[in-house]
């Protein structure tokens, strides 16, 4: 195959227009990636992108007017994006924004599609009204069935992540039950290339049952390193990820966005 490249950015927090989060100006953050993403991987340009999968947590608390706004920040973006739910989200209100966006038959916010490099299985972990995460019967069901369909290559993308990665504060808000999604997953794990997630803002990387796994710190605050309850950092830079994928492997760029002045 030839190499191809896409974008994953998570964690925008969108706020209502003149609203803040965390006394920043998470719009104007997410604004400050796209232009950053329009000028270096427009088309016909020397990093192009096919697409961008944005994991979750959208909005800061489901607002309509957040939406709304954030509809009007992804339209600068150099190519489609494909959009997933978060525990900060409201399907409701994001449908009523996004209504062409894919949806499953029980209205989950889940699609597959098929890049070069393998099918992207795009999951809703979303617990409406629940810090963490959640994978019903349903929703695993749904997984299942589009695993079954082709037995190629497959790229995981999902908001929660479903193992701990020792910040206590983060690990009790993570997917529960992860082993019933990974009863699904087992008996597949070989052509799982690899899995993105959102929700714990850092740049991490590891593998999960043997699975390549990784996250980005987002475009709206990080989440510190370090023991009990979470610390927010609102002044580090936003990140987005600049995925390359070839016959052979994955490589996964972590782009800077300096701080607004």
């Amino acid at each position: 195959m030839q190499p191809f490249a896409f974008l994953h950015l998570t964690d925008p927090h969108a706020v209502p227009p003149g609203e803040t989060l965390i006394g920043q100006d998470t719009n104007a953050r997410l604004e400050a990636a796209i232009a950053a993403i329009a000028a270096r991987h427009a088309p016909g340009g020397d990093m192009p992108v096919a697409f961008a999968v944005i994991t979750g947590d959208l909005t800061r608390d489901g607002e309509p007017a957040a939406y709304a706004r954030l509809a009007t920040l992804l339209s600068g973006l150099p190519c489609p994006a494909h959009l997933m739910m978060g525990n900060h989200d409201n399907r409701i209100a994001f449908a009523d924004a996004f209504p062409l966006a894919p949806r499953d038959p029980a209205g989950f916010v889940q699609h597959a599609f098929a890049t070069p490099a393998g099918r992207c299985i795009l999951l809703d972990t979303l617990e409406q009204g629940a810090p963490h995460g959640t994978l019903c019967a349903q929703r695993l069901g749904w997984l299942a069935d589009r695993l079954a369909e082709d037995d190629g290559p497959v790229l995981l993308f999902l908001h929660h992540p479903p193992m701990p990665v020792g910040i206590p504060g983060m690990d009790v808000i993570a997917l529960r039950d992860p082993q019933a999604l990974w009863a699904v997953l087992a008996p597949h794990a070989a052509r799982i290339r690899h899995i993105f997630h959102g929700h714990l803002h850092r740049p991490i990387a590891g593998n999960w049952h043997g699975i390549p796994i990784s996250s980005l710190r987002g475009t709206a605050f990080e989440v510190r390193m370090q023991g009990g309850a979470p610390l927010v950092e609102p002044q580090a830079p936003a990140d987005y990820g600049y995925v390359r994928v070839d016959a052979d492997g994955i490589i996964i760029h972590t782009e800077r966005v300096p701080l607004l002045a």
